[in-house]
C-alpha cells in the first residue's frame, strides 16, 4: 500500500475509508457494507481494489481540483459582466438578470448572475452589509400619559381549558402592567370592559396605542376616510387620545410583555390549577404586583398624568362607553316648535294668496306656473329680512336671490 503523506478528505471519504478498510481486514462483508454507504457492491469491490492499490488517496474524489463540466463559458460570463457594469450596475441581481434574458438573450441563472456581481464588488451579500441601527423610541415622561394596549391569544391555560384572549395594558413611561383582562375574545366590548375597569382604578389616561385592528380603527377607512369606531368614540368622549400603530415593532413594550406573560403567566396558573376566565381575572391584581416589582422602571417625571373622574356627588348622567347622550327635550323646546310651525303656516297662506291674485292680474293659471314662481316664501322672507313690504323691497335684491324674480315680483305686486 503506498504513502502519499498527507491528504485531505471530506467527512462523507472518511465514512468510506473506514468501512473500506474493515472490508479490506476482514471485518464487515461488502454487502453489508454498501447498505452502510448506500452503494452497490459492485462499487464497493472497486473501491476495496483502489484501496488495495493506492491506499486511503484512492478513495478521495478524481474530480477534486478541476474545472467543473457545467462550468460557465468565461466569454459569456465577460460578456454578461460588461453589460452588467455598463447599464445595471444598480439593479439588483434578480432585476439583472431578466434583464439580460429579455434585453440580450443572455439566460443565465439568477444565482449565476448574483455570484458574478458579487465578484466584480457590484452587489455586497446580505450577510456581509452592516446591521442597521434602530433608533429605539424614548419613553414617555410620566406615568399615565400614553398606554399601550394589545389583546394576546394563546392557551393561558393549557390543556385545562380552551383557547382565549388577555388583554394587556402596559404604560409606556415605566413598563408596569396596569391592567390583564381575560375574555373568551377581543371584541369591542372586552375592550369596554377593561378600559372601565382601568379608569376606575387609575383614572383617564392621556392616550391609547394600539394596533390597527377593527376593534379600534375601521376596515374601510382606506376607501371611505373615516376611520373612527365605537371605541374611538367612546374614547373622544371620555378625552382620550387614541393613536394607531404602523408597525408591531413600533408597540415593543406590550409585544414583549406578551413573550414574558407566556411564559411566567402560564406556570403561575398552574401552580395555582386556575383554569377558568373568572378565577384568572381574580388573580391578575396579584400577578401584576409582583411582575411590576421585578420588571417596572422609574419614569422620569412623578408627576401622574392620570385624570381624575368627576366626583360622586357631582351632577353628571351615568351611560355605558360607546353610546350616545339622547337629549332631553323641555317644554321651552315644545312651544319653540309650536311658534315655528304656525310662523310657517302663515307664510305659506299669505304666498299662496299672493300668488293667485298675480295670476289673475296676468290671467295666468297658477297651476301653470313654474315651481319658483307658484312659491313666493323666498321673495317674502327676504323682504322681510330688510325690514319692508313687497312695495318697497328693492327689485335687484330679488333677481339676484331667485330665478326670474324680477318678473315674479312684478306679477305679485
Amino acid at each position: 500500500m503506498a504513502n502519499n503523506g498527507l491528504i485531505t478528505m471530506n467527512m462523507r471519504e472518511l465514512d468510506q475509508f473506514k468501512v473500506i478498510q474493515d472490508i479490506a481486514d476482514g471485518r464487515l462483508k461488502p454487502g453489508r457494507a454498501a447498505e452502510r454507504l448506500a452503494l452497490t457492491t459492485r462499487q464497493i469491490r472497486r473501491l476495496v481494489a483502489r484501496f488495495r492499490e493506492h491506499g486511503p488517496t484512492g478513495l478521495i474524489s478524481r474530480r477534486r481540483a478541476r474545472p467543473s463540466n457545467n462550468r460557465l463559458d468565461a466569454t459569456t460570463a465577460n460578456r454578461a459582466l460588461a453589460i452588467i457594469r455598463e447599464r445595471y450596475a444598480d439593479f439588483r441581481p434578480t432585476l439583472a438578470c431578466e434583464k439580460l434574458r429579455e434585453c440580450h438573450g443572455i439566460r443565465l441563472a439568477k444565482e449565476t448572475v448574483r455570484h458574478l456581481m458579487i465578484d466584480a464588488s457590484l452587489w455586497v451579500p446580505r450577510r456581509q452589509r452592516p446591521p442597521k441601527v434602530y433608533q429605539p423610541r424614548a419613553r414617555r415622561s410620566c406615568r399615565g400619559e400614553l398606554i399601550q394596549i394589545d389583546g394576546c391569544e394563546h392557551r393561558w391555560f393549557e390543556a385545562r381549558a380552551s383557547q382565549c384572549t388577555l388583554l394587556v395594558y402596559v404604560d409606556d413611561a415605566t413598563s408596569q402592567l396596569m391592567m390583564l383582562h381575560f375574555t373568551a375574545t377581543e371584541s369591542t366590548f372586552s375592550y369596554f370592559e377593561a378600559t372601565h375597569a382601568y379608569v376606575e382604578r387609575y383614572g383617564k389616561p392621556g392616550a391609547f396605542y394600539s394596533d390597527k385592528a377593527t376593534v379600534f380603527r375601521s376596515a374601510t377607512a382606506g376607501k371611505t376616510g373615516h376611520s373612527t369606531t365605537q371605541f374611538g368614540r367612546a374614547m373622544f368622549e371620555l378625552n382620550i387620545d387614541t393613536f394607531c400603530a404602523n408597525s408591531s415593532s413600533a408597540m415593543g413594550r406590550v409585544e414583549r410583555a406578551h413573550l414574558t406573560l407566556q411564559d411566567r403567566l402560564v406556570k403561575e396558573l398552574r401552580l395555582r390549577g386556575i383554569s377558568t376566565v373568572e378565577q384568572a381575572n381574580a388573580y391578575a391584581p396579584s400577578f401584576m404586583a409582583t411582575y411590576n416589582a421585578h420588571f417596572a422602571k422609574p419614569p422620569r417625571s412623578e408627576f401622574d398624568a392620570h385624570r381624575p373622574l368627576p366626583r360622586p356627588g357631582a351632577k353628571t348622567h351615568e351611560r355605558v362607553p360607546g353610546t350616545k347622550k339622547q337629549r332631553e327635550i323641555t317644554q321651552a323646546d315644545v312651544e319653540q316648535v309650536i311658534v315655528q310651525m304656525s310662523s310657517h303656516a302663515t307664510v305659506t297662506s299669505i304666498s299662496k294668496h299672493a300668488t293667485d291674485r298675480a295670476a289673475q292680474a296676468s290671467d295666468v293659471n297658477a297651476d301653470a306656473l313654474p315651481d319658483h314662481m307658484r312659491s313666493s316664501d323666498t321673495i317674502l322672507a327676504l323682504a322681510r329680512a330688510h325690514g319692508g313690504t313687497l312695495a318697497t323691497f328693492d327689485r335687484r335684491l330679488v333677481a339676484d336671490a331667485v330665478p326670474d324674480g324680477a318678473r315674479h315680483l312684478e306679477l305679485i305686486t
